[in-house]
């Protein structure tokens, strides 16, 4: 095997034994715990922080939809998720649809 070959097996198996802690751990403690609190907090940031790069510095096809098609389509994402009071399905279909509608009308 190659030296980049082992480096990813290593890295697969920590993956795997990282998640296999994190599922003991999570199992044993009660979901009011500070450390499930401050688990769901970092997974929260992350995704917030994945949505912002994705918004403000897109890449790949996601660059050739102009900023205020991406921010209408947030705009009507985050409202519609108000709305229906959590229904994100809906709520990403709504997002989408103002997307494609901005950039169909802005050109």
């Amino acid at each position: 095997m190659s030296q980049a070959d082992w480096a990813l097996a290593l890295t697969i198996g920590i993956g795997l034994a990282l998640r296999g802690l994190g599922l003991l751990l999570g199992g044993a403690l009660r979901p009011d715990h500070p450390a499930i609190a401050w688990a769901s907090a970092v997974s929260v940031a992350t995704l917030a922080a994945f949505v912002t790069l994705a918004i403000a510095v897109p890449s790949g096809l996601l660059a050739t939809v102009p900023l205020p098609a991406r921010l209408a389509g947030l705009a009507a994402g985050g409202l519609a998720f108000w709305l229906l009071r959590g229904r994100l399905l809906p709520a990403m279909a709504a997002g989408l649809a103002a997307l494609l509608l901005v950039r169909l009308i802005a050109g």
